[in-house]
């Protein structure tokens, strides 16, 4: 497999592919290994979970570089991203023994009830490339503290960085054969979803989402599926400061490119301060540094997979073949490299596909709006249920109109953030199931019941 620099296009290391047959050699050690590994208590499998939060912060340097190098995000972005990941490490070290556990439940006679928590077995996680930290450790971490081996495929445009998590992994002591690399395309995940495995894990587009658990369905073991999302965001007439707002708004449609499940990915504003807003939103994006993310002050890299130009192309055509206007932006940057411009399209309503199909980009559309009733209307417009906004210095309107959105997660005068406290889930075409909070940790394990009768 050879990796490329989406920002130079230029090689950057050749690794091997794992072969299907080598997936399944794969598997079959791990069927011995993970009771093994389960049986270790709790704390010991903490103690080294302990050791890979240690030695992310130990390697962080080498692992934002090779991350902004195969990913294109800004090299500040990438060492953000090593450390939030860390805090979530933090997060599953906190709670795991809180809710892993065995808990006594009562006594009926002479008959103690008991609940234990035991893991699913071998689960596939099946990664995705915008955030690899991130993601990643939602899934393997909750599912290794539990007592699970992991099949774990990095997706091929972030093979250095699963490389390297791997590498980690087994120097903090998870044994090789409990979390085991799958590196490759399509091919390897295709192998992983033949294998009789006891839960599948994804991160990435509905459609991949959709394939897989119809793939696995005959299985009956679990399917999480952390998917895409078309999230609106509404500004209110209550409302302050204007130009903080688009400052807020802005880096929520445009952070990492917009290559986020979370992004903010349509707006609209209410009439009575659509001007000035608009005029704060368009100076912050136009402000925005795009350029090698390799150097400093570089808001905006390149565009992870060069093909991806193509279709933000073919959303703007089409939104301005049906009567959007573009504000700013609008066009690929010459010289090597896959850069979008940030780009703002307005007159925009949903005939366009800018406003209904996820774009996962530097673009955004924006509608004007009369009042409540007609935002609520458009942000439902929607087959997919992520996340949602609303800005407003009146919460209670703000709770009310978030309450009738149908998506896993609401941001009152915030936007695009994920805290290890709350659940991650979607709705409707944005997934099944749920990573982090205590909820998160459940989803690798099964309830066993006990009932022990004193003879």
């Amino acid at each position: 497999m050879k990796i490329f620099n989406p920002a130079t296009g230029g090689l950057i290391k050749e690794v091997h592919e794992t072969t299907p047959a080598a997936i399944h050699a794969a598997w079959t050690r791990a069927k011995s290994a993970q009771p093994v590994w389960n049986s270790k208590t709790l704390e010991e499998r903490l103690t080294v979970i302990r050791r890979y939060h240690d030695l992310l912060d130990r390697d962080s340097d080498l692992l934002a570089e090779d991350l902004s190098l195969e990913v294109g995000k800004p090299l500040q972005e990438s060492k953000n991203e090593v450390q939030g990941a860390r805090g979530r490490i933090r997060f599953f070290l906190e709670q795991a023994s809180k809710w892993l556990q065995p808990q006594p439940v009562r006594t009926d006679g002479n008959t103690r009830e008991e609940l234990s928590l035991d893991p699913l077995g071998i689960i596939a996680n099946i990664s995705a490339w915008n955030y690899p930290y991130h993601v990643g450790v939602n899934v393997y971490v909750p599912a290794l503290i539990s007592g699970n081996a992991v099949l774990y495929k990095p997706s091929e445009f972030a093979t250095l960085t699963g490389l390297h998590i791997a590498r980690l992994l087994h120097e903090a002591g998870v044994p090789e054969d409990v979390f085991v690399p799958v590196i490759g395309d399509r091919v390897a995940g295709e192998a992983l979803l033949d294998l009789p495995l006891d839960g599948y894990f994804f991160t990435g587009s509905y459609r991949t989402g959709k394939h897989i658990a119809e793939r696995v369905a005959s299985k009956l073991v679990p399917v999480g599926l952390e998917l895409g999302g078309k999230d609106p965001l509404y500004v209110t007439d209550e409302v302050d400061d204007l130009k903080k707002i688009a400052g807020a708004v802005a880096e929520g449609c445009f952070y990492n490119n917009g290559q986020s499940c979370c992004a903010v990915e349509r707006v609209y504003v209410h009439e009575r301060i659509y001007d000035g807003f608009m005029k704060e939103f368009e100076s912050e994006v136009r402000a925005l540094k795009v350029g090698n993310p390799m150097e400093p002050g570089i808001q905006q890299g390149s565009l992870t997979r060069p093909a991806h130009l193509e279709f933000l192309e073919a959303q703007i055509s089409d939104a301005l073949g049906k009567g959007a206007k573009l504000l700013c932006g609008g066009r690929r940057l010459p010289g090597p490299g896959a850069y979008y411009e940030p780009t703002v399209v307005v007159n925009a309503d949903h005939s366009m596909r800018i406003m209904t199909e996820e774009s996962f980009g530097p673009v955004i559309g924006v509608m004007k709006v009369r009042d409540d009733e007609e935002a609520i209307s458009l942000m439902q417009d929607c087959q997919y249920g992520l996340t949602a906004a609303v800005y407003s210095r009146n919460e209670t309107r703000g709770r009310g109109i978030l309450g009738r959105i149908d998506t896993g997660t609401s941001y009152l005068n915030c936007c695009d953030r994920v805290s290890p406290y709350l659940p991650w889930a979607g709705r409707k075409h944005s997934g099944l199931g749920t990573t982090l909070s205590w909820l998160g940790i459940l989803s690798f394990v099964r309830p066993r019941g006990w009932h022990l009768r004193t003879p």
